[in-house]
This record gives structure tokens, sequence and C-alpha cells, in this order.
């Protein structure tokens, strides 16, 4: 029996999520939890086989709530089901270590497929995201700005969208001010955008800023 902790701030979502599974035969939700914070704990007090997490959640990101589940358990496959669409956050969590990407508008067998993908080591993309990822790969064609973004100048590109100054982000960071500035640099240059004004823009546009 494949044990499944259920991450998502939205008791309705949790609810509807296990009715889904209860109907199997081989899967059973064993926990859940209401945001980040809730679901290092779980991992780190229970055996899972498998986390199904929503990425916008009060709290710590849906980002930062991977990376921290990795460090915990490396081979604890994550599965996305969020109701934003693919091409803004599936393949910055892709890399970051999730095994699977969904949105909240498919069918109830699509969510049984994934599990059923991902527990057998497998990455469960739509046939929409696999065309996306060879985008990304391609870098001549179809990217959007930020994907072309390290994972450090993400970091601080969404810092600076929030409206921390290159100083308060030296510090959070610990690194110096002119390394945020040479970053800052390089992140306008990738985006083809000159001002601060304009990342704050797209940030608020791609909903980018509380993920």
């Amino acid at each position: 029996m494949l044990k499944i902790l259920v991450v998502d701030d939205h008791p309705i979502v949790r609810q509807g999520v296990k009715q889904i599974i209860a109907e199997t035969s081989d899967m059973e939700v064993a926990g859940e939890a209401s945001d980040g914070d809730e679901a290092l704990n779980h991992v780190k007090q229970n055996s899972y086989d498998i986390v199904i997490l929503d990425i916008s959640m009060p709290g710590k990101s849906g980002l930062e709530t991977i990376k921290e589940l990795k460090e915990i358990k490396p081979d604890l496959p994550i599965l996305i089901l969020t109701m934003h669409p693919e091409k803004q956050f599936a393949v910055r969590l892709l890399q970051t270590g999730a095994s699977g990407y969904l949105t909240k508008d498919k069918a109830p067998s699509e969510l049984i497929n994934a599990l059923s993908q991902i527990t057998q080591r497998k990455k469960y993309v739509s046939s929409d995201l696999i065309s996306r990822l060879a985008d990304y790969l391609n870098p001549d064609q179809g990217l959007l700005p930020h994907e072309s973004l390290s994972r450090r100048e993400s970091q601080i590109m969404k810092m600076i969208a929030a409206g921390k100054t290159i100083t308060e982000i030296a510090q959070e960071l610990c690194l110096s001010v002119k390394t945020i500035s040479t970053h800052r640099t390089n992140i306008l240059k990738k985006m083809n955008m000159k001002k601060n004004v304009e990342l704050v823009h797209y940030a608020i546009q791609n909903n980018l800023i509380n993920w």
C-alpha cells in the first residue's frame, strides 16, 4: 500500500484528493498538511511513498518546500498539484526536484495515472509540458523570459520584484552588494529589461512573487 502525504491549504481540496485515492486498492492518504512547514514535520516523523504538493500556500513557498523535502529525503517523489498553468512554474519546479506537475482542472483518472507513473520512478508531464521542456533544452525556441534565469538569479529577481533593495537582498543572502548588483544586471539583460519596475510588472503578471 502506497502511503501518500497531501499538502494543500484548502481542506476541500485535500478531501477531494482523499476521495479519489480511496477508490484505488493500492494507495492511501496517510497524512495531511496545510503548509510547507507542516509538511516538513510530517516527513521528518513519518514514512511516505509520495507527496502531493500545492505551491501556493501561506508561509514557505512551494519551491523552498521542495528543496527542504529533498534535503530530508532525496528520493521522495513529489507531485505538484496546483491551479497554476504549466507555463508559469513547471520547468523550474521539475528542475528543483519535483517528479511531476498536474493542474487541478484535470480529470481524477489523470491524478491516479500521475501517481502510478511517479511511484515507478518516472517523471509525469503532460504533452504540452513535454513541448515546453523541449523548448527549454533548445534556448532558441519559445521560453518565457524568467525560465532562462539560473536558480540564484530567479531568487534575486523575485526579491527585487517584491520590493527589496540591493542591500537588503545582500544581507539576507549573505552576499556582497557588488555580487547582487552584478546578478541584477545579468537578470535585466537576460530578460531584455532596463529597470526594476519592469521586473515588478512582469513578476506580478506571471504570479512569480509569492511561490
